[in-house]
């Protein structure tokens, strides 16, 4: 069924887990001298994201502490005290500077701040966090004026990736503002009377591959704009043992891009029903069913598991699925195979063996096309909404569970390598124009449609058709 974003009530992404000094060991030591870091103090965690001249943090720790440190503590101010530490260790601050130590400190908080803001760029968006990182960049650049050079190139990707980050953001609200939400309900009971009410899919591409080429580009595109830190953010809530406020408010947590997505979802949920519920012959019926069985196969191989999930569970909905005499003369046993891979039986186990299979596929390509991996969205958010509501962020003793942010770091870390991934397939700006734009029933106009394609078999059925009426 269609799917909402349950409430708060590569390899460089995914750790396995990492050594660090214990709360007894000096600052900047090596992170595989130690334990694994299962849970420490946000200082001392602070602690091993600051680079010295002889030590920097590895890419996997950096990439999880940021996306989890924003529950305990604001960007802007991770990235001042980051600042005020390296300052200090540094001696950044005095006259003159130790141009032999500082050349060795320069270029790993440069390497830092590069990675910071080419993995979450949004946080760059405050002027305070753009301000810090040109202040530390100017102690250090009387050593190598260089230095300038990469800040300026650093500052220009950062700015173009804000550029793209706004613009899909823009996109999504004209997508939205385009979008014709339902056909009135009340056209469908004169549909065998009447001229189409619409254009049909079939009018507009009768290929499946092709579609399914197009349904992948709207799913690439969509995942582009999803950041990392959405994914916490959608989930940030009050920690009990946490005594400090949370860092972001209800206007601050931006999940514009994985709300739209999931929105996506919905809408292809609907507008296959739609298309099925829609003609007033059976065989036409027949013909789009199966047109769509061969689509959500297209998409299986091609690895768009998200909208192969949303074809089968906009054919599940109810309206659909009681067409007995539709279905009865079309084509289902490839409907069945595709039921079976995306079974939600044992946690989806089927689907996950088969996630698993095109992640492989995807590490020894040669070519884009077999990279392309696009996982069950709804599920990737029931796995991490569960992880959090499972494990709490802070111990009994008021450390970091850091164990749990390892794994969200993987699951986050996975899902940021798949979504780097440019769609291979030549766009038809008629097809994307059609899928994003075609109306669709409401659930009431579904059930509608399909009491007049057959007629209501039961009491319960006929009570609601005559409702409806």
């Amino acid at each position: 069924m269609p799917q909402t974003v349950c409430p708060a009530a590569g390899t460089m992404f995914t750790p396995s887990g990492f050594r660090g000094p214990q709360e007894a060991r000096g600052p900047g030591a090596c992170l595989a001298e130690g334990p694994p870091i299962t849970s420490a103090s946000l200082d001392t965690l602070i602690q091993h994201l600051v680079p010295t001249t002889d030590y920097y943090p590895e890419k996997a720790y950096v990439f999880t502490f940021l996306l989890s440190a924003r529950l305990f503590i604001s960007p802007p101010e991770l990235l001042a005290r980051l600042c005020e530490t390296c300052i200090k260790q540094q001696q950044l601050d005095q006259s003159p500077l130790d141009m032999a130590k500082v050349r060795k400190f320069g270029p790993k908080i440069l390497q830092l701040l590069t990675e910071w803001t080419e993995t979450f760029p949004t946080d760059f968006r405050e002027e305070k966090m753009v301000g810090l990182f040109k202040d530390i960049i100017h102690r250090i650049a009387p050593c190598d004026e260089a230095y300038w050079k990469t800040l300026s190139q650093v500052l220009q990707t950062l700015n173009q990736k804000l550029a793209a980050i706004a613009q899909g953001e823009e996109c999504i609200v004209k997508v939205n503002a385009s979008s014709v939400s339902s056909i009135s309900d009340k056209l469908v009971a004169f549909k065998t009377k009447s001229p189409p009410i619409q254009k049909e899919m079939l009018s507009i591409c009768n290929d499946p591959y092709t579609l399914a080429q197009q349904l992948t580009y709207i799913e690439l595109e969509h995942l582009s704009h999803i950041g990392p830190e959405e994914f916490v953010q959608a989930f940030v809530q009050k920690d009990k043992l946490d005594s400090t406020q949370p860092c972001f408010s209800e206007q601050k947590k931006k999940t514009t891009n994985l709300e739209a997505y999931v929105r996506w979802f919905n809408r292809l949920c609907y507008l296959v029903a739609t298309e099925i519920c829609m003609p007033a012959k059976k065989k036409q019926r027949a013909q789009v069913i199966e047109f769509f069985i061969d689509v959500a196969r297209e998409c299986f191989n091609i690895g768009n598991f998200n909208s192969l999930m949303a074809i089968i569970s906009g054919m599940n909905m109810s309206p659909v699925s009681r067409l007995k005499k539709t279905w009865g003369k079309a084509k289902t046993a490839k409907f069945f195979i595709l039921e079976h891979q995306m079974d939600p039986t044992g946690n989806f186990y089927n689907y996950r063996t088969a996630l698993r299979g095109a992640a492989h596929r995807s590490q020894t390509a040669n070519s884009n096309r077999e990279k392309i991996v696009i996982p069950f969205f709804s599920l990737l958010i029931k796995d991490i909404y569960f992880l959090n509501e499972g494990c709490a962020n802070r111990l009994p003793n008021g450390h970091v569970h850091f164990a749990k942010f390892v794994e969200l770091a993987r699951q986050v870390g996975e899902f940021m390598t798949w979504k780097q991934m440019e769609c291979p397939f030549e766009t038809d700006r008629s097809i994307l124009h059609y899928l994003h734009t075609a109306p669709i029933f409401s659930e009431d106009g579904l059930y509608l449609a399909s009491y007049e394609s057959e007629s209501p078999e039961n009491q319960v059925e006929k009570d609601r058709w005559k409702a409806l009426r």
